[in-house]
């Protein structure tokens, strides 16, 4: 099930400074049944920024890719879905080191430079040696297409691949910007099981690339929830080849950076909604917007106590506007709020005016909102000029349905 997927482009362009191939390893479970092993390989002088997880119990790829990541440059990205090399003790770390060090041998660079992700079950060792079989295959078919392959390639109990593209002017050069995400579960802020991978062929500096890439995140996919649950592999890499030919952009707050800052976090956004469309199980698609906190972080903060509460989620579900429980949210998240000054409107629907049932509204009024695929939900507390929205979906049967057998 899924909510209104993402409009995904069939195919797209070449990208400067990127090639990639995507094989099927049957790393779950033994069965070559789909493309899940992906192998990106860059030019030299190619620049790499990251956000990882905030879970305290890290995949070995997370921790791996964490090191690597302060040198600043890539070459390679491998990424397998099937299974998540989490909890799996020192076999996990020697799994993800012996992979990139043949992808190094095989594209004759330094093994360093080499960025290693994973998704899928937790606590199985890796298949390392079918996988080491499978990259001298991925070596020989790397090319400068299938975009849409490698984003499936990924995809775990996703319903459709998450495939986004942007360009802008830099310098009068014409910038691209194709990202791809996967995820549809364990899903929440400070990195949502979610892999993101974005490509441009921007010249940007090591530290200002972090730097646009944490700012986008925090507006993105870190404004998202389906279930509430935090992955132990959640990664977002952004690669910079310079092949668009423009001067290198070293300031983050330069008008110059300015078009890829924009175009960064419009991607992201879409890729982080599309997630939540792709939520396991979900049927609605809901963007919180709270104003009036006492400052951004706390309207987030209210925002994401909403998006998280299983009894909003399943009242989502069943179409029931129990407002009740969107106050009883608010009020347990920590936040500046003064139940008297609230005012609360589902879709268009003014629900409560300063602490008070609005005149006019009916259960049938709100009732009508909640039934609709994609709903908005606007509380403002009154307090301050804090303002954030996040997005969620419901909690059906059937996000249970799925979850309750994922490792079989």
């Amino acid at each position: 099930m899924a909510v209104g997927p993402l409009h995904t482009p069939s195919s797209l362009p070449p990208l400067a400074g990127f090639r990639l191939s995507s094989v099927a390893c049957g790393i779950k479970n033994g069965k070559r049944e789909r493309d899940d092993l992906l192998l990106v390989a860059m030019d030299p002088e190619t620049t790499v920024a990251g956000v990882f997880t905030r879970n305290r119990v890290q995949a070995a790829p997370v921790v791996l890719c964490r090191q690597r990541l302060a040198s600043g440059v890539a070459r390679g990205l491998v990424v397998n879905s099937g299974n998540a090399n989490a909890v799996t003790g020192p076999g996990g770390m020697h799994a993800a080191l012996e992979i990139c060090a043949e992808v190094a041998r095989l594209l004759e660079v330094p093994e360093a430079e080499i960025f290693v992700a994973s998704t899928g079950v937790i606590g199985v060792p890796l298949p390392l040696e079918r996988m080491l079989e499978s990259l001298p295959t991925l070596r020989a078919s790397l090319e400068s297409e299938g975009w849409l392959r490698a984003a499936r390639a990924i995809m775990t109990t996703d319903t459709f691949p998450k495939l986004v593209t942007r360009s802008c002017l830099i310098d009068g050069k014409t910038v691209t910007l194709i990202g791809m995400a996967k995820g549809a579960g364990m899903i929440r802020p400070d990195m949502a099981t979610m892999l993101a991978f974005l490509f441009t062929d921007a010249a940007v500096a090591p530290a200002t690339l972090q730097i646009l890439l944490e700012r986008a995140v925090e507006t993105s996919f870190n404004a998202i929830s389906v279930d509430g649950d935090q992955s132990t592999n959640d990664t977002a890499l952004l690669f910079a080849s310079g092949g668009a030919g423009h001067g290198i952009l070293d300031d983050p707050d330069a008008p110059r950076a300015a078009p890829l800052a924009d175009i960064l976090e419009s991607l992201c956004r879409e890729l982080a909604q599309g997630i939540v469309r792709d939520g396991e199980g979900a049927s609605k698609f809901v963007a919180i917007t709270v104003s009036g906190a006492a400052s951004d972080p706390e309207a987030k903060q209210a925002a994401m106590a909403i998006a998280n509460s299983p009894l909003v989620k399943t009242a989502l579900a069943g179409s029931d506007p129990n407002w009740g429980r969107i106050l009883a949210a608010v009020g347990a998240s920590g936040v500046s709020v003064s139940p008297e000054a609230v005012s609360l409107w589902l879709g268009d629907v003014l629900v409560l005016e300063r602490g008070q049932l609005a005149e006019g509204y009916t259960e049938n009024k709100g009732a009508a909102v909640m039934a609709r695929p994609e709903i908005v939900i606007r509380l403002d507390l009154a307090v301050g000029a804090g303002e954030r929205t996040v997005w969620t979906c419901d909690l059906t049967h059937d996000y249970i349905t799925i979850n309750a057998d994922y490792r079989t």
